[in-house]
């Protein structure tokens, strides 16, 4: 149901190899290929000077890991979700020094959500790449409640916090790093209707 012409949804392009002193990567499920395919064109020694964040998240996103750990000398570190992996990023990013380069890929919860700890970390935007890969799941924001409801792939969507069916805007929030949702049914409680997949 994307909107022509909503100028706060993310834009993404391809990763490309950047000069830098640290590559920092962060990934799920299928954004390990946008790192492997950066791979082939990227000079002697970047790898030397790179660290992987990859977090598998669902069978699509199973059997990367040994792949990501072939171009690194340093250990891949391995997160089950998300949110598990965000200190981690911000440890990584607090030890990070000038020239330190961001590579996101993936899906945009995870896009998004590290989007979010680099910019407070006082990491230039200019520094961040961002690619989407696999899933179009969203993550939502209630606009009533504020709770967020991560993998939406239905329009409408029950708010996980207060129960509300939520029309899935394609308003983005970069400050939150989610899509708005707003009540359906509001006028008329009850009269939402069934939620169909909408976001695969």
């Amino acid at each position: 149901m994307l909107v022509e012409g909503i100028k706060s949804r993310p834009i993404y392009h391809p990763l490309e190899p950047r000069p830098g002193t640290l590559h920092l990567f962060v990934a799920d499920a299928e954004g390990a290929e946008a790192i492997l395919e950066l791979a082939d064109r990227t000079p002697e020694g970047f790898w030397e000077k790179a660290h992987i964040l990859y977090i598998p998240r669902s069978a699509a996103g199973k059997g990367y890991e040994e792949r990501l750990q072939g171009l690194i000398s340093v250990p891949l570190y391995v997160a089950p979700t998300i949110s598990s992996a965000i200190p981690r990023l911000t440890k990584e990013l607090n030890d990070a020094h000038m020239g330190t380069q961001i590579y996101l890929a993936g899906t945009e919860g995870l896009v998004g959500q590290a989007m979010l700890v680099a910019l407070d970390a006082g990491v230039d935007a200019g520094s961040i790449q961002k690619e989407h890969r696999g899933s179009e799941a969203r993550r939502v924001q209630c606009v009533h409640c504020k709770g967020i409801t991560e993998d939406v792939t239905t329009q409408p969507v029950k708010c996980a916090h207060c129960g509300l069916m939520l029309l899935v805007r394609d308003h983005y929030s970069r400050r939150i790093g989610a899509f708005q949702g707003v009540c359906i049914d509001a006028e008329q409680p009850g009269t939402a209707p069934e939620p169909e997949e909408a976001f695969l």
